[in-house]
């Protein structure tokens, strides 16, 4: 808002007592505070000698000082312009942040009033040999080799209503986050295939990732997210983890132009608390 005033007032000021180049048409220039043409003089006041001064007209470039006059109160009027937006948006996303939980959770702020939070998937790491639940903590013991990591059905029962949703997520710890493509296989989707380099066990992990904006809203871990370019029709998430570490957290969504949104019934979820 400070920003906004200085802005406007500068404008003001330039607008009135702005010191200009009033042009000679040999090149040379005399700073003033304004002038006036009057018959065959111009009348100026002299910023260097802090007096009224009177010269021909005849010596005057006007069209090289009214345009230099012309494009300064352009880029002024712009940048206000500029300004103003972005604390408008700044403003807006003030305003959107109190409405977000401060859980650990990925959520969605509808026309800025309903808020949504989606439900986060069990996935497991499928190997030759085995599936095993993911979890935040509590490493699965790796063997060489393949493996995938997959979340169970071939489609999220979210479905979001654009192809460039926004999604605020609150971080539970300091864990990379990010927005990737889940492939269907069979009855499960496949969030990213994954190699277990022998003998250090380490975790090579491969998501198809999005490219996405960020915006980080507080010092706590809360961001807002959303795609760069417009998403295909197919099976998504928001997830979070930490490299290397198998601890993917999964919050998957569809997206599919005409389906419409399906409240989450299902026990313990924010919207089965409202039927």
């Amino acid at each position: 808002m400070r920003r906004v005033l200085a802005v406007l007032l500068f404008v003001s000021g330039s607008a009135l007592a702005a010191n200009v180049r009033l042009y000679l048409k040999d090149g040379a220039y005399h700073i003033v505070r304004e002038y006036a043409v009057q018959q065959d003089r111009v009348h100026f006041y002299s910023v260097e000698r802090s007096d009224w001064e009177d010269i021909p007209l005849a010596l005057v470039d006007l069209r090289r000082t009214e345009t230099e006059i012309a494009e300064h109160k352009s880029a002024v009027a712009e940048e206000t312009k500029m300004v103003a937006a972005e604390e408008k948006v700044e403003h807006e996303l003030a305003h959107e942040k109190t409405k977000i939980p401060q859980d650990p959770g990925v959520y969605q702020l509808i026309d800025g009033k309903e808020l949504r939070i989606l439900r986060l998937a069990e996935s497991k790491l499928h190997t030759d040999r085995r599936r095993s639940v993911l979890k935040a903590v509590s490493p699965i013991p790796l063997v060489s080799g393949k493996a995938t990591v997959e979340v169970d059905k071939p489609r999220s029962s979210y479905n979001v209503e654009t192809d460039t949703p926004e999604f605020y997520i609150q971080l539970s710890a300091e864990q990379r986050f990010a927005i990737i493509r889940l492939t269907p296989h069979g009855n499960v989707r496949i969030a990213e295939k994954v190699t277990i380099i022998p003998i250090t066990k380490e975790a090579v992990e491969e998501p198809d990732e999005v490219e996405i904006f960020r915006k980080q809203l507080d010092a706590n871990g809360l961001y807002k997210i959303w795609p760069q370019k417009p998403l295909t029709p197919g099976e998504y998430a928001v997830v979070e983890n930490t490299p290397g570490k198998l601890n993917m957290q999964i919050w998957d969504f569809t997206w599919e132009p005409g389906a419409k949104y399906v409240p989450d019934t299902r026990p313990d979820t924010p919207d089965a608390k409202k039927h």
